[in-house]
């Protein structure tokens, strides 16, 4: 029976952005096989990459890495420690604030410095 909260919300979070790292790897397994069809076939994909509104697609990529990696790891800790599952909600609610910490440089890095350095041209 779905009783919701933080737990089901981390839940589903996992499996969804589980599903769009594996989206995300065989498009670029596609991608790269370019290149051995017709490599200014492959170039036109790699300069779709450096436009300017592809950066929100690149930061939720990385997004969904750096949140699957982090709660997978509270899952892991969950999992292999027996008396882990009474402090599941603080885990995931601490990784919550230290997932939103990590977020905050990498979305200078990944879209905010670029597209100023991009329009200050």
């Amino acid at each position: 029976m779905y009783r919701g909260g933080l737990g089901m919300l981390a839940w589903t979070m996992h499996r969804l952005t589980g599903v769009g790292v594996l989206l995300f790897l065989f498009m670029h397994i596609y991608e790269t096989s370019l290149i051995l069809q017709d490599p200014s076939v492959y170039n036109h994909a790699l300069e779709i990459y450096r436009k300017w509104w592809f950066k929100p697609i690149e930061f939720a990529l990385v997004a969904a890495v750096i949140y699957h990696a982090g709660n997978g790891v509270i899952v892991m800790l969950v999992d292999l420690l027996p008396n882990a599952t009474r402090w599941h909600k603080k885990a995931v609610s601490y990784g919550a604030v230290v997932f939103g910490l990590v977020m905050i440089p990498v979305a200078w890095i990944v879209m905010i410095g670029p597209m100023i350095n991009k329009f200050s041209k």
